[in-house]
């Protein structure tokens, strides 16, 4: 899924601190601008990815002018992709037991096709989910 969240950054001595009023316990910061947002969209992906998961209700965005942005804070949009998030940073393989005709066997292995391969690609056809 795709989303975008609004972020209230916040500088304090040490960095600056992100967190998102739409998702409880997505928090995170940075030493610099550019880290504090990197880490916005780590945390972002990761959070709605796991409420994804767990089949979690995930609240819509906030309109920028409803937040209550602190004093001296700012608002920044932040987009999340959590299929591409996880095809990242899940790359674990998971063992499949799969049953052919022996025939469809045969001819397989002649060919020296790669089953593992051949299944990966057809599930992404048949989701039209790019690789």
């Amino acid at each position: 899924m795709k989303y975008v969240y609004p972020a209230i950054l916040t500088q304090e001595d040490d960095g600056i601190i992100v967190s998102f009023p739409d998702v409880e316990g997505a928090r995170t910061d940075g030493a610099t601008m550019e880290e504090a947002l990197e880490n916005a969209d780590d945390v972002l992906n990761l959070m709605l990815l796991t409420m994804e998961e767990k089949h979690m209700n995930i609240k819509p965005p906030t309109p920028i002018a409803s937040l209550d942005v602190p004093k001296g804070s700012m608002v920044a949009l932040v987009r999340a992709d959590t299929l591409a998030y996880s095809k990242k940073v899940d790359t674990r393989a998971i063992r499949k037991s799969v049953s052919i005709p022996a025939w469809m066997d045969s001819l397989a292995r002649e060919h020296n096709l790669n089953f593992s391969n051949v299944l990966q690609n057809a599930i992404c056809r048949e989701l039209n989910i790019a690789q």
